[in-house]
């Protein structure tokens, strides 16, 4: 238990470089920033309590996984897009209603909060679907991650001790495919840019 936290702030980091490492190659440099920087403010929200223990801990996880999110969300949808939405993307709508009803009452002065970083939460899962399968993945794992924090900080009754490893094993998946999905189709479309086209190969 006592190198859970230290093992927790480690995660993020350790995505960074992997995504630094393996993006050396890589000419198109604006994705890139973008998903280091939804992983950088995942690290800060995994850390709220350590880096602003002045300030209350669940407002600021919310705050930065939120841009975080939002981040992603514009990774998804100008970068990562191979596809036009889904219908399937429809049900995110229903999650968050669900959730909304289950854990709102149980959220206090937060209701607001929490309800707006629900809907960046959704958006996020939602736009994901306009990706590759790994990039889907990812964020169906990240999704399901804070939907059981989400039970753990508001409505513990609701569930048991299980959630801990839960949460950190899909919330590890879901940030580990992101990247990875992202990755592959950065490098697969610039690829594609750097070829050389017929009048190229003439000249």
């Amino acid at each position: 238990m006592a190198l859970a936290a230290p093992t927790k702030l480690g995660l993020m980091p350790l995505l960074a470089i992997a995504v630094v490492l393996n993006s050396r190659r890589i000419t198109r440099t604006a994705p890139i920033a973008i998903l280091l920087f939804a992983i950088f403010f995942s690290w800060l929200g995994d850390g709220a309590g350590t880096f602003v223990p002045f300030l209350p801990t669940v407002p600021m996880m919310l705050l930065f996984f939120g841009i975080a999110h939002l981040a992603y969300i514009l990774l998804f949808t100008r970068h990562v897009a191979v596809r036009s939405w889904p219908k399937a993307a429809l049900i995110y709508v229903l999650w968050w209603g669900a959730m909304l009803a289950v854990i709102g009452p149980h959220t206090g002065g937060l209701l607001i909060g929490v309800a707006l970083y629900g809907i960046v939460l959704g958006l996020t899962a939602a736009t994901a679907t306009r990706g590759n399968l790994i990039v889907i993945l990812g964020g169906v794992f990240f999704l399901v991650s804070d939907s059981v924090l989400a039970f753990q900080l508001f409505a513990p009754d609701m569930v048991g001790s299980w959630t801990s490893p839960v949460v950190m094993l899909t919330y590890t998946l879901g940030q580990g495919l992101i990247a990875f999905g992202a990755l592959a189709h950065i490098r697969r479309a610039s690829d594609i840019r750097s070829e050389p086209t017929a009048r190229d190969r003439q000249l």
